[in-house]
């Protein structure tokens, strides 16, 4: 079965915006089915609004599914996770910058994450599970990827000097992503 990755951008961002564009190209390239789906208002997120969304694409999910999440897209991913009975287990998830609790400096994203998350079911949801985070990142604080990581049994991926991963920040590419979702189809083809 063909491999299929999901690209979900985060708060005010959409397919056309940091590394996005360049890792489903990598990924097409490599006869991989890749697609980055676009979040309704970007700029006003709800998350009734994604999980609607996300919920479109549920019947396309299979063992060979990875879910690639940046930021807001990452509590979505999980939310989306915890309510949904998927049929089969995904590959894989990769958060970057993920988080799961409230960022102080963005109250407007407080619903994504009120309450806690069923972790347990995260993890049975997904084989494969990545947590990439950025020392420096100023927006979600490195110390909360790591929890997240923690929570949801993922292996961490650290970068000394990645900031929140935006393009602004110089990141039009992000081949930690590519690499670690590669090494996963490897270990799925043995």
């Amino acid at each position: 079965m063909t491999k299929q990755v999901y690209i979900i951008p985060g708060y005010r961002a959409s397919s056309t915006n940091h590394w996005f564009p360049w890792l489903k190209k990598r990924l097409l390239a490599d006869g991989v089915q890749a697609d980055i789906l676009n979040m309704p208002n970007p700029l006003q997120p709800r998350l009734e609004d994604r999980l609607d969304t996300l919920s479109f694409y549920q019947h396309t999910l299979h063992e060979n599914t990875y879910l690639v999440a940046h930021s807001l897209g990452c509590p979505a991913i999980l939310r989306f996770l915890e309510h949904i009975q998927l049929r089969k287990q995904l590959g894989g998830i990769i958060l970057v910058s993920g988080f799961a609790k409230s960022l102080p400096t963005l109250k407007i994203l407080d619903e994504f994450t009120q309450g806690s998350f069923d972790h347990q079911k995260i993890i049975e949801s997904a084989k494969h599970r990545a947590v990439i985070a950025s020392k420096d990142d100023q927006i979600v604080p490195f110390s909360w990827s790591k929890d997240l990581a923690q929570q949801i049994d993922a292996a961490l991926y650290e970068v000394q000097h990645g900031g929140h991963f935006l393009e602004n920040e110089g990141f039009t590419s992000l081949p930690i992503v590519y690499d670690v979702l590669t090494s996963y189809f490897s270990k799925e083809t043995r």
